[in-house]
């Protein structure tokens, strides 16, 4: 049962006690499990990607999804990722090619998986179609039954509050207990909405992150009772967080160079462009229209070295395509540029190039950055009580998995963190 809490950053329960956190059930498979002190995630260090290396094992650059949104200039396109774009083997394609059963409530980038009882993360508008657009993307007549079965309509697409996580865990629940699939997968985001809000470790986090902790007794519950003993219960993340409080409008500086053009009395949809960006967060790739400009290249490299140079403009480091490459990340960029903590990227294509901005959080930086470790958290049969696994690689956890549930992930970046195989 593999459960992803979103923006859980290690310390809400590894240090639970310091933020005065009531999160027993939490604890409790830290002290009958093996943990990890910090998970080093990928680049960029956002949701989708982070979600993809935690299924497959391998960095964005390779199994495909590099952003969490896909490449949009012209700000057109209202849709985002879906399962035929993972260029390589997943997790529930390992079970199911041994023959056994997956289920999955609102994991990133399941539309059209080959899951066996799915109900995908997907949206569109945020209105009231897009019930009809998940039901028609979840396994047929799954939608149906399940919302019969547990009594209630099933959470909105878009819907990032903790009464949308209480409300997905009921339809996980009742999947686990019904139909006990070999491999579940469950996906929790107001933690990570409600950071973004207000920042981590804000009042509002610690109170959602109890309400989540909540959830997971649930789901252990019926593990149990679907399960019996023969059950492991990872617990994952897909990044940290850094408290956020000023605003760098990169493309102001493009629109101002001739990079980018809107149309008069246009801020948000260009007409045209040489060199864009491509957001995550608290980073973002430098895509230029024609790779093989070196007068365009040479003018972003200007550009960005300009205004690295200023540190009210919040520039961690710039990094060159080839260096990307090597991490893993945005194979097709020609440069990255990462903040620093306190600071996110605006998209506003006209007035001040920094702005300050209401307290919040944000992620998407480089993984050097402690601030962006994510978590893990495994027990079960076999798993030693009280392991320190210590700081480990997210592309380490899918083979991990892999070799826990006996079936054969190929290519995996990074080796098992744990021998036990079941």
């Amino acid at each position: 049962m593999l459960i992803s809490i979103d923006g859980l950053k290690p310390e809400y329960v590894l240090q639970a006690d310091v933020y005065k956190l009531k999160i027993p059930n939490l604890r409790s498979l830290v002290s009958r499990g093996a943990h990890a002190t910090g998970v080093t995630g990928v680049v960029p260090t956002v949701t989708y990607p982070s979600h993809t290396t935690l299924v497959t094992g391998v960095a964005p650059a390779r199994h495909g999804i590099v952003a969490n949104t896909t490449f949009d200039p012209f700000n057109k396109n209202q849709g985002g990722w879906y399962a035929s774009d993972i260029k390589v083997p997943t997790l529930w394609d390992a079970v199911m090619d041994a023959g056994r059963t997956t289920g999955n409530v609102h994991w990133p980038v399941t539309v059209g998986a080959r899951i066996t009882w799915n109900l995908p993360q997907y949206w569109r508008t945020g209105e009231a179609d897009d019930r009809k657009l998940v039901r028609a993307l979840s396994t047929p007549a799954l939608y149906d039954t399940m919302e019969r079965e547990v009594g209630t309509r099933y959470a909105d697409g878009i819907d990032e509050s903790i009464e949308g996580d209480e409300l997905r865990a009921r339809f996980a629940v009742r999947m686990i207990e019904s139909r006990r699939p070999a491999l579940m997968l469950a996906y929790f985001t107001a933690l990570d909405h409600e950071q973004h809000a207000k920042g981590p470790f804000s009042p509002t986090a610690l109170a959602t992150l109890e309400r989540i902790d909540a959830i997971v007794g649930a789901m252990m519950a019926a593990a149990v009772r679907a399960y019996g003993g023969d059950v492991v219960i990872a617990i994952v993340s897909d990044h940290g967080f850094h408290r956020t409080n000023r605003s760098l409008n990169l493309i102001n500086a493009f629109r101002s160079e001739g990079l980018v053009d809107f149309p008069a009395g246009v801020d948000d949809k260009p007409s045209a462009w040489r060199a864009t960006i491509w957001p995550g967060g608290g980073s973002t790739a430098i895509m230029l229209k024609d790779s093989t400009d070196d007068i365009v290249r040479q003018k972003v490299a200007k550009l960005l070295q300009k205004l690295a140079a200023d540190s009210s403009n919040g520039i961690d480091r710039v990094i060159d395509g080839a260096e990307l490459r090597r991490r893993g990340g945005y194979p097709d960029a020609a440069f990255l540029v990462s903040l620093r903590e306190g600071y996110t990227f605006g998209y506003n294509s006209r007035g001040p190039l920094v702005v300050d901005v209401p307290v919040g959080g944000m992620h998407g930086y480089l993984p050097d950055s402690p601030a962006m470790r994510a978590s893990f958290i495994i027990a079960g049969p076999g798993i030693p009580a009280g392991r320190n696994l210590g700081l480990i690689d997210q592309r380490a956890i899918a083979p991990t998995l892999a070799r826990l549930l006996g079936v054969r992930l190929p290519g995996p970046e990074a080796a098992p963190v744990l021998s036990i195989a079941r």
